[in-house]
């Protein structure tokens, strides 16, 4: 049974829930999840979690994440991107400077309409099933973060800007592209979107599906399975005696006096940059060093208290 994250490279033509389907009959598992879904025409990382790591979706989906896009000029589009119905069309009279003054305006974040052509609910309803009914409703702003924006490149005879992206969670590229057109006055509309990073994972570290299914007859699979413990390197280590096994396997508490490695934890603890917090997340392994899950150590009282088993 395969349990971790597998870094995707979703290619175009398929829906995240292609790549999930597709998944699951290659390594014929069927407890598998996407951390965020790109829109078809799209490409690029996708982390997926297989079997227990199913647990860490929501982690991963609140991942800072990079993407680069070409952005068309002059043209408005109902969906926000070339594949949509041309709404307008102008005359493009703007320079390189103005792009990178424009684009400028949208970093360290905004209040966004989400586009009516997106995945997102209303009243139960997924907004492009009520676009394609011709039926547009009112969508409330959300503000979004946006860390940085870089113009890589402007090509005024196609009038294409080649832009970098790094966001945080619920970023409608599209309709940052389209608003970044809105401020130049001449529109514009999203032509390619490529995402190369979700977190830690890279799009230079990513496999295709086809890949994928020559590592598993290769038997090389789990070189490209990334832990779920991995995930929470960052945290202190924590080490239970064999003779409190039992309290970790059923997701009781603990305290400090049941560690094998209580000097290394408390050492890592001193070095804690933030003194005032309450407490710390800890990932926990059992006296054999498998990884248990992610408990709640409380500096005060000293005991550890569970967060997610992934046992």
């Amino acid at each position: 049974m395969i349990n971790g994250i597998i870094n995707i490279y979703k290619e175009k033509g398929y829906t995240s829930h292609d790549v999930v389907a597709k998944m699951r009959g290659i390594l014929r598992i069927k407890k598998i999840g996407h951390t965020g879904t790109l829109d078809p025409e799209a490409e690029g990382v996708l982390p997926v979690c297989i079997g227990k790591a199913t647990k860490v979706v929501d982690l991963i989906v609140e991942k800072d994440k990079s993407y680069e896009a070409i952005l068309k000029l002059g043209i408005v589009t109902d969906t926000q991107d070339m594949t949509g119905n041309i709404l307008r069309s102008r005359q493009v009279d703007v320079d390189l400077a103005e792009i990178k003054e424009a684009a400028k305006g949208f970093i360290g974040g905004y209040n966004q309409i989400p586009p009516m052509y997106s995945a997102l609910k209303v009243n139960g309803k997924k907004l492009y099933e009520l676009a394609r009914q011709g039926i547009e409703i009112e969508r409330k702003p959300r503000w979004i973060d946006i860390q940085d924006i870089q113009i890589l490149e402007y090509n005024p005879q196609e009038a294409e800007v080649r832009i970098l992206v790094d966001c945080g969670k619920g970023t409608y590229i599209r309709t940052l592209l389209y608003d970044i057109g809105e401020q130049l006055g001449c529109g514009g509309a999203m032509k390619s979107l490529l995402r190369t990073r979700v977190g830690g994972f890279k799009i230079e570290d990513a496999i295709r599906l086809n890949e994928l299914e020559d590592y598993l007859q290769q038997d090389v699979i789990n070189d490209y399975i990334i832990k779920v413990d991995e995930m929470f390197s960052s945290y202190p280590k924590v080490i239970v005696n064999d003779r409190y096994n039992k309290l970790i396997y059923n997701g009781n508490a603990f305290r400090t006096e049941h560690l094998d490695n209580l000097d290394d934890f408390m050492m890592a603890i001193d070095q804690k940059s933030d003194p005032i917090e309450a407490s710390v997340s800890v990932r926990v392994y059992d006296s054999e060093g498998i990884f248990i899950g992610v408990y709640r150590y409380d500096l005060q009282d000293k005991r550890f208290k569970v967060e997610k088993m992934f046992l």
